[in-house]
């Protein structure tokens, strides 16, 4: 009976942290920051680390779902870059309607995702060396296409930045809108659970009836989608798109999906938590400029982190193995 009780115990203690653990580190990281830097906590700062954040929290959005199927995508990046470029390019420089445009950038991004989820479902490539390849192609096709320039966007694509509701932009309140959205798809459909199915064990949902392959490939066109969405995003920002644009994203997204608590080994994740590794990874890189911390810190620190954040979801693993 003693022993049940302890076993008891350390489930609740694991769960508790599994759930909880995160945010009191953001707390206490928000805390810390506010006592050494007096203008952290300011408005202005507040709202521009929200507005930086619309990118990383699009991209990681889609990556969630790829993870949680036990899978990686490593080309969210590149397809940001090349779906924005080709789309903003017709806009601008071929007199294609906005509305046309943007269906160009999120097609590009769904066909991109598609080849993905083929490659890992349909022909068994590995998705570390599947999304490997659609990376290059993708860098190399925009790199090809704008010849290195950027594509600049006329003031009607970027009008997001200058409408405010409740003292932000409206691409921050578009941004929440994708991540509730998110939410419910993973966590109150009946193809959320399938994705969880299939990162717990892709056996047993194929037993079950889980179209396990069908299952993989929308999880790659999600991610494919938002990273098309995120070009859109980093373009109304920056007024402009070219062929360096997300280059080496690809570490934030990950590492602020598995910060998060989704786990590598599939099967466990969550839209909120996600969110708040995103937030995470943010305030690293805003600690870093504001206390004049050497950008190259920045890099060390978030390498850390990842480092931790796996750590503890092997332990996570292999804690649970050990419960059942």
């Amino acid at each position: 009976m003693l022993q049940l009780n302890e076993k008891v115990k350390k489930i609740n203690i694991n769960q508790i942290f599994n759930k909880m653990g995160l945010l009191l580190v953001l707390i206490v990281f928000i805390v810390l920051m506010t006592f050494l830097s007096p203008s952290f906590a300011s408005w202005n700062n507040i709202r521009n680390l929200l507005i930086q954040s619309t990118v990383l929290v699009t991209l990681s959005l889609g990556v969630t779902f790829v993870i949680i199927t036990g899978g990686i995508d490593l080309s969210v990046g590149a397809i940001e870059a090349l779906s924005a470029a080709i789309g903003l390019d017709m806009i601008v420089n071929h007199n294609v309607p906005i509305v046309v445009g943007l269906f160009i950038i999120l097609a590009i991004g769904l066909i991109f995702g598609l080849l993905n989820g083929i490659f890992v479902a349909q022909f068994g490539v590995p998705p570390m060396i599947a999304t490997l390849a659609t990376l290059s192609i993708a860098r190399g096709i925009v790199l090809v296409y704008t010849n290195s320039a950027n594509v600049y966007a006329p003031p009607s694509f970027t009008s997001l930045t200058s409408h405010y509701f409740l003292g932000l932009p409206l691409i921050v309140w578009l941004v929440v809108i994708f991540i509730v959205i998110a939410w419910i798809v993973l966590s109150r459909t009946t193809f959320g659970r399938s994705i969880y199915a299939v990162g717990g064990s892709e056996l047993a949902a194929r037993l079950a009836g889980i179209r396990t392959k069908l299952i993989v490939i929308i999880a790659y066109m999600i991610s494919g989608f938002t990273a098309a969405l995120a070009g859109i995003l980093l373009t109304i920002r920056l007024e402009s798109a070219g062929a360096n644009a997300g280059d080496g994203v690809e570490m934030n997204v990950i590492a602020a999906v598995v910060i998060g608590g989704t786990s590598l080994f599939g099967g466990r994740g969550t839209i909120p938590g996600t969110v708040i590794g995103v937030i995470l990874i943010s305030l690293i890189s805003n600690a870093v400029n504001l206390l004049g911390v050497p950008p190259a810190w920045d890099k060390i620190v978030k390498g850390v982190v990842i480092a931790i954040a796996c750590l503890l979801d092997v332990y996570r693993n292999r804690s649970g193995k050990r419960v059942h």
